[in-house]
């Protein structure tokens, strides 16, 4: 069976790694821009010892907007649904992950979901720590438990590369800090926004990520519950209603799986009561997501009728 799974994911990689030759590394940041656009690669885990994976699956890359996902786990494991929420919302949007326009339209003026850059500042500005160092220690805790993997931390290159060139993304902190939705420090938020972006996986770290948002929040170790099953819950809603950008519909449409992808390349799928799933593709669309990881997505959903629709 291993055999035959494995050599299905790699028939499907061959299928759609065409795809990759359309896409483009994610340039904007100088630190991703030197990505190998020919590379995809997928993991499997299923809850038992064995992780199915083929490509280039323990490449290392850095998490990026997948880290969305998991701060707002931890935010409401520190504060509770209720405070998070109301300095966040809970609707999808049309308009790219790094918009500014729905704050300056909207009243009040906070972040329409989580998932845009917006709503993750604002998100991980909750996390407790008393400064950037001790925020970061407690979300590398949090995704070592995760994973599994105890080694797990953040590439301080592609950390200093966002910060330098995170104008963008103070403009959103610096609105947001006028109208009362963050508060403090906007240089300590950054520091700690883009180290937790430039956390450090590979597709099978992602793929027990997903294996354990997916099964309840519950480790596969030792069936210890690491996050609670309404959080993996909310978690999971997000990532099928936003988890995409603004392709999000179209995913939900064509695949079914709730994922979140980063412009690193990097998508976990989490599949409720069954697997996760880890994929790094660098090439992406316009929207921000990887065009072969999407591709193969698709063709493993249609495979294995992973959709929950």
């Amino acid at each position: 069976m291993l055999c035959q799974y494995e050599t299905e994911l790699t028939h499907m990689i061959n299928d759609v790694k065409k795809f990759t030759k359309d896409g483009k590394v994610a340039d904007y940041i100088p630190a991703l821009a030197t990505a190998n656009q020919n590379t995809l690669a997928v993991a499997v885990f299923d809850g038992t010892d064995t992780c199915f994976s083929a490509g280039q699956s323990r490449e290392k890359f850095t998490l990026q907007s997948i880290s969305k996902v998991l701060t707002l786990a931890l935010a409401i494991m520190d504060h509770g649904e209720e405070y998070v929420f109301s300095k966040v919302g809970m609707e999808p949007t049309g308009d790219p992950f790094n918009s500014i326009i729905k704050l300056e339209s909207h009243a009040p003026s906070k972040p329409l979901n989580p998932m845009i850059n917006a709503g993750a500042l604002a998100v991980s500005h909750l996390i407790k720590g008393a400064n950037s160092e001790e925020k970061i220690e407690r979300l590398l805790h949090f995704i070592r438990m995760l994973s599994g993997n105890q080694t797990i931390s953040y590439n301080l290159a592609v950390a200093k590369s966002e910060f330098e060139t995170a104008d963008l993304n103070r403009s959103l902190a610096y609105f947001m800090k006028q109208h009362g939705i963050i508060e403090g420090d906007i240089e300590v938020l950054l520091d700690f926004y883009t180290k937790q972006c430039a956390i450090e996986t590979d597709c099978h770290d992602l793929a027990r990520i997903g294996y354990v948002l997916a099964n309840g929040g519950k480790s596969t170790l030792n069936n210890e519950e690491i996050v609670p099953m309404s959080v993996a819950r909310i978690v999971k809603t997000f990532m099928v209603t936003c988890g995409m950008y603004n392709a999000s519909g179209e995913f939900a449409m064509k695949v079914g799986i709730p994922a979140k992808s980063g412009v690193s390349g990097g998508i976990v799928g989490s599949v409720p009561n069954g697997m996760g799933i880890g994929i790094y593709g660098p090439a992406l669309d316009d929207k921000g997501n990887s065009i072969a990881g999407m591709k193969l997505l698709e063709a493993m959903s249609s495979k294995y009728q992973l959709s929950i629709f």
